[in-house]
């Protein structure tokens, strides 16, 4: 199981339902049921409008990743999906990373949803995800942009031991926030109380997977013939900006802009998502 606790799962969704609240948006939440498991999405914006999904990272949820972007609903619909074995009201069902598991899930959510053309937004594990999506079959989107994503290079792992998941392990033990707080800091640009209070809880109470992280074949990426833009995070340890945009250009044909977020760690702060934001709304025009 994905919550180590009724109480722990309790506690994740209180924090869930509590950012969802400050977005003060109109919204709707539908439950899709798929061979993976039931998946929760967010649907704001109106629905004449066109489609845009937005996945978000590993110990994210669909509010965390809505707060990023607080104008895409002025010009699409946007599906806001939590994705499964996350701290968030999708099923604990985990995928394999390895198979196609991931990109047949999403691909059953949007087909289920009733949606085609869409955009697809998708950060760090989303943008695995997406990429998944994209080699098991392109027919429904439109276009696709990556945020720091995962799948496309990695970084350094002693770095990255010694960084974050040794301080990572450190706070799961002894639940001192000194660790965690260490771990934001790799992570992180900038985080405010929520994302402290939302890590801390998610680390504390739920069974994350800690796996190596694949990445794509030449092979396949050259398959992939939708277009692609991708944010880089320059400061980024875990897909260093400049080795994944070199990668990237290499392997993909099709791909559309490269923008490397300069002294941005892995999650950009609100004005390098603005700066997204503005991005994918003159995509429209």
């Amino acid at each position: 199981m994905f919550f180590k606790s009724q109480q722990g799962k309790e506690e994740i969704l209180t924090l869930y339902n509590q950012k969802l609240k400050e977005l003060h948006i109109s919204y709707t939440e539908k439950l899709i049921e798929t061979a993976f498991g039931n998946t929760n999405v967010i649907v704001t914006g109106d629905i004449k409008l066109p489609p845009l999904v937005l996945i978000h990272g590993t110990g994210g949820c669909a509010p965390q990743f809505l707060e990023s972007f607080p104008n895409l609903s002025l010009k699409y619909c946007v599906y806001a999906i939590d994705v499964l074995a996350q701290p968030n009201k999708s099923a604990e069902n985990r995928p394999d990373m390895k198979s196609m598991a991931y990109g047949k899930w999403l691909t059953e959510v949007i087909i289920k949803l009733g949606l085609e053309q869409v955009t697809l937004v998708g950060f760090s594990f989303g943008g695995f995800i997406s990429l998944k999506m994209l080699e098991f079959s392109e027919t429904l989107i439109k276009e696709i942009f990556l945020i720091a994503p995962v799948y496309i290079v990695n970084g350094n792992p002693l770095k990255g031991l010694f960084k974050m998941f040794m301080p990572l392990k450190k706070f799961i033990r002894t639940n001192n926030q000194d660790y965690i707080k260490k771990v934001l800091d790799v992570l992180f640009t900038e985080y405010d109380d929520f994302a402290l209070t939302f890590m801390s809880a998610t680390f504390q109470n739920c069974n994350m997977d800690f796996s190596p992280l694949p990445t794509i074949s030449k092979q396949s990426a050259q398959n992939i013939k939708t277009s692609i833009t991708i944010f880089a995070a320059e400061k980024d340890i875990m897909f260093p900006g400049k080795k994944l945009l070199k990668r990237a250009n290499a392997i993909f044909p099709n791909i559309k802009e490269t923008v490397l977020l300069h002294e941005s760690k892995h999650v950009p702060n609100q004005q390098d998502f603005k700066a997204i934001e503005s991005y994918i709304l003159k995509s429209i025009q």
